[in-house]
């Protein structure tokens, strides 16, 4: 039927449907027909006479089509289509034409595009026009008609310059190019605001201070990037995710792994000390500078440390200009400017797991103009009651995030820290000296508990810090994180006190400054306070000698958001505050024994609306001792465990005879014997909880966080006896232990514990961070590894290759699977190697890494000398031409392989006929994996044939492969073992 035909015998139905359509989308179809030159201006005017019902307009629209014929009825169709889908985003770019005697026709012909592009610029496009004179105040004032939409005030624009000359257009086209660039303007109303607001924040995050505000650097100098990547829910294959390089700066607000495309909150997880805060003050310098993100008009940094000492009700407009930048005029035209412009303002929330209100989405606030609580704020902006389509990122410890508030987050990423090369360049970057840098990174080399530890920044500073005691010093090497917690209190308090000698305990001599911190770290913690104003410093008897040991700083949250009157306090870091409270829970007789256990129950801990968080700190004072008990159980879950894993260093034999020197408490053994009781009696529950091994299949244990959180206490704890004795009754086959951010501190954890197993073991720990520094630390337990999966795990050629060479003296070793990892060709030697000695070994998996063909070539010189490997899975590789005929004359004379899958490797016909005419001799394989390769009539028919020679194999997989009716003809009979679809 041809167009014309078509439009006249659907008059009704086309009627009947475009009048259902809004005015915008009836003119968008306007603006394709136009563009197609399908109508001329007057035919445009005619069926677009404003007041006429829509219907009308439809209908003289049809009739001018019908009259105009065959061509112009497929313009329509062709118009009524892009109409009614989304805008494409394979456009061609805006340009100006290098004639510009005809820009007015230019205009019209990229009109639909022009119209998406500026109908949300529509106002700075105008006060540009106006500033060269293109246009008049009359004519902006008809534009702004409030009868008007935002497309049609563009397409009235692009209509007004019809009857302007080409200097006008080009004057259009040239910003209007500048507008598709992604530069940003603001009109002058808020420009100024603006540009205080970028001065503000250049001002506040020019410097990166150290933990201790000690020093200052210039953020661009010091900056040291961690690796970011995406969470594994995001809508990401796993292949794409384990090719991926980690992400940039950009990446965190583009589209790339939205998981929710109704939700406006980007959510950035990392644990304490991982460089959350940090990450945020780079992106908030780089856009006060000009240097990224200048899509965005404004960006409002708030700390949800600081919000949470807001007592007062909050307004939106109360929060953005009282507590980030007040605008000096024109106050409510600027906030109509960003409630107009949501898409333009980037709001960030740093600390999201200090606020100290449990999210929720109960209380619907939608008015930007009435105050309420400082929390129903937030949370109403995180939801997209407020400022829907503005970009709000937060950062939070990732077990602070619950299932509510993942409801409304667009993106979740995950920072994890400094790679081996980020953690050399934080070195060379903190110290100018060259050969001290030098230093550093070598012996952090050589130790593998710091190495284990340095990934996370915080650590790294601790060690740049400290490094003359490491180093000059010679002090002990340091093993746990508590211990480098004590070598930093060590080297803080020498530095405040330099005429104490490095021989005499420095600890006993600042014991009652410690005490008194502690003291006052334990109760925010209490309370959920982590920024302590001047009276409860005053309250709490904190002495200027106590903050002149740097562990008490000047807030640098009230410094950047919150305008209050007086000196705010807070400790170095969190972390610091948990440590400063562990030692008081454990040197202190006001805490008792008993109430230790409440450290390792954290699962049945009280809500933030428990009792003793209602008590004034002056009565807390007065029943301290009584009250210790419900005090431990209000503490914040992740701030509990975290304090708990810094009692338990705190008595390891080593520091615990420095607390016993120190402060001679009574109650030091009774403490000691009480942790040793709670870890084991939580390990052996878990133990217990171990469901029986289903019949056939292998004993199995599936660890949870809390396992992992007990086994870390008890490395804290450096206690032999306590992880032989932890570990005594688990007879499971097969430990799993997935997606619970296992990085390399945890890893040295387990394998402090698990090689005290007796019998050999699987360990399964896929969709974690081991890394590289993490097979480190796992190497001392794996001699008892039956089989180790590490699927998606960030582990390159280096880790890998040292985990081989441990492994030749393995005996037990016979599976490994590493599919989503970081390996190439460079690993494949140490692979060859290992099926050349070990020839008990039986399953290696290789998917979805960077092998190639010069890879594959040395694999398959290995598998010829090996007699026992039963399993080989290289899909998702590049294997290629000469990698698959390489394993194909290795399987002519292989006796032990029965699966073998070269899936997504590109393999052509000629690949497949060297694989079947192996088939053909092959009397042990029984399942060949080949989907998704590009595999036509010639290589099916020779697999075909190939199993007319072959009864042991089951299964040839050949899906995603197109096959079409003709080929199965040509073929002839198939085989039922050839797997097929499509």
């Amino acid at each position: 039927m041809c167009s014309l035909q078509y439009v006249s015998t659907h008059r009704d139905q086309l009627v009947s449907t475009l009048t259902g359509w809004s005015m915008d989308k009836y003119e968008s179809l306007l603006d394709y027909l136009i563009s197609w030159d399908a109508l001329s201006w007057e035919e445009h005017g005619d069926a677009n006479v404003v007041g006429h019902p829509l219907s009308k307009l439809v209908r003289d629209l049809l009739d001018v089509i019908v009259c105009k014929g065959e061509n112009a009825c497929t313009s329509f169709i062709d118009a009524v289509s892009a109409a009614e889908k989304a805008p494409s985003e394979n456009i061609t770019c805006i340009s100006l034409p290098k004639d510009h005697s005809q820009l007015l026709l230019y205009l019209q012909c990229v009109r639909p595009h022009i119209v998406r592009l500026i109908h949300n610029h529509v106002d700075v496009v105008l006060q540009h026009l106006l500033q060269h004179g293109c246009v008049s105040k009359y004519e902006i004032d008809f534009i702004h008609l409030p009868i008007y939409s935002p497309s049609q005030k563009a397409r009235r624009l692009l209509d007004l310059f019809r009857g302007k000359g080409n200097e006008s257009a080009k004057c259009l086209i040239e910003f209007i190019c500048r507008i598709e660039r992604g530069e940003h303007f603001v009109p002058d109303v808020c420009s100024a605001y603006q540009k205080k607001l970028k001065c503000t924040i250049s001002a506040q995050s020019q410097f990166l201070s150290t933990y201790d505000g000690g020093e200052n650097f210039y953020l661009e100098n010091i900056y040291t990037e961690s690796i970011l990547e995406l969470s594994k829910g995001s809508n990401v294959s796993e292949h794409q995710q384990s090719s991926q390089s980690p992400l940039e700066l950009q990446d965190i607000v583009n589209a790339y792994g939205v998981i929710n495309e109704n939700a406006d909150t980007i959510l950035i997880l990392g644990d304490a000390g991982s460089g959350k805060s940090t990450l945020l003050q780079h992106i908030h310098h780089l856009w006060a500078d000009g240097k990224a993100l200048q899509n965005y008009a404004f960006v409002f940094p708030f700390s949800c440390r600081s919000l949470c000492c807001l007592v007062k009700q909050v307004s939106l407009k109360s929060l953005l200009f009282e507590h980030c930048c007040w605008p000096d005029h024109l106050q409510e035209e600027i906030f109509q400017f960003i409630l107009a412009n949501p898409k333009k303002v980037l709001f960030t929330f740093d600390g999201f797991d200090e606020f100290k209100f449990n999210f929720t989405d109960d209380n619907k606030h939608c008015s930007p103009m009435d105050p309420t609580s400082i929390e129903n704020t937030v949370f109403n902006l995180v939801q997209g009651n407020l400022m829907k389509d503005s970009v709000k990122v937060v950062t939070s410890r990732p077990d602070a995030v619950t299932v509510v508030l993942r409801r409304h987050v667009k993106k979740e990423l995950i920072l994890k820290g400094f790679s081996e090369e980020g953690m050399e360049m934080f070195m060379n970057k903190h110290h100018s000296d060259a050969e001290i840098s030098k230093k550093i990174i070598s012996l952090v080399k050589a130790n593998s508990s710091i190495h284990g530890l340095c990934h996370i920044p915080v650590f790294c500073w601790i060690v740049s810090k400290c490094h003359k005691e490491l180093i000059i010093k010679g002090c002990s090497s340091p093993h746990t994180m508590t211990d480098m917690y004590i070598l930093t209190l060590q080297h803080f308090l020498l530095h405040a006190a330099p005429a104490s000698k490095h021989s005499e305990n420095i600890l006993k001599k600042t014991a009652s400054s410690i005490n008194r911190l502690g003291k006052l770290a334990f109760w925010g913690l209490c309370h959920e306070l982590y920024v302590f104003s001047h009276q409860q410093i005053l309250e709490s008897n904190i002495a200027e000698e106590d903050l002149t040991l740097g562990f008490l700083v000047l807030s640098k949250s009230f410094s950047v958001n919150v305008r209050l009157p007086m000196q705010h306090y807070e400790f170095l870091h969190i972390t610091f505050q948990c440590f400063f409270a562990a030692l008081y829970i454990t040197v202190s007789d006001d805490v008792s024994s008993s109430s230790l256990q409440h450290l390792f129950s954290w699962t049945t801990n009280s809500t933030n609306d428990s009792f003793v968080q209602r008590i004034p700190h002056i009565c807390v004072q007065r029943c301290w001792q009584k009250e210790n008990e419900i005090m431990l159980q209000t503490i914040e879950k992740h701030n509990l465990q975290i304090t708990a894993n810094f009692v338990s260093g705190l008595f390891s034999q080593k520091l615990y005879d420095l607390l016993d020197e120190s402060w001679q408490s009574k109650k030091l053994p009774s403490k000691c014997a009480t942790i040793k009781r709670c870890l084991s009696k939580g390990i052996k529950k878990h133990f217990k909880s171990i469901p029986p091994a289903v019949p056939g299949e292998k004993k199995a244990m599936h660890a949870m966080p809390q396992f992992v959180w007990l086994i870390k206490c008890i490395y804290e704890m450096q206690d032999r006896k306590l992880a032989k004795s932890s570990v005594k009754g688990l007879e499971v086959d097969h430990f799993k232990i997935t997606y619970c951010g296992i990085g390399p501190s945890e890893c040295a954890a387990l394998a402090f514990v698990l090689k005290h197993l007796k019998n050999p073991i699987g360990i399964q720990l896929d969709h974690n961070s081991v890394g590289d520094n993490g097979i480190e630390q796992l190497i001392p337990c794996l001699h008892l590894c039956q089989a180790l999966y590490l699927r998606d795990n960030n582990i390159s050629d280096k880790g890998i290759c040292n985990l081989l060479e441990q492994a030749l003296h393995w005996q037990h070793f016979q599976k490994i699977a590493l599919f989503n990892n970081k390996l190439t060709d460079n690993c494949t030697s140490s692979f060859a190697n290992l099926l050349r000695h070990k020839q008990n070994f039986l399953a290696l998996r290789l998917g979805n890494n960077c092998i190639t063909d010069a890879g594959a070539e040395i694999l398959a010189e290995g598998l010829k000398e090996n007699h026992s490997i039963q399993f080989l899975g290289l899909w998702g590789n590049q294997v290629g031409d000469a990698g698959a005929q390489a394993i194909a004359e290795a399987l002519f004379d292989n006796k032990s392989l029965i699966w073998l899958s070269l899936e997504e490797n590109k393999l052509q016909d000629n690949d497949a006929i060297l694989l079947a005419q192996s088939i053909k001799k092959n009397s042990t394989l029984r399942t060949l994996k080949l989907s998704n390769n590009p595999l036509g009539e010639q290589g099916i028919s020779a697999f075909a044939e190939a199993l007319h020679h072959n009864t042991t194999i089951t299964a040839i997989w050949l899906k995603g492969i197109r096959f079409t009716s003709d080929m199965v003809q040509n073929i002839g009979y198939l085989d039922p073992r050839l797997s097929l679809d499509g």
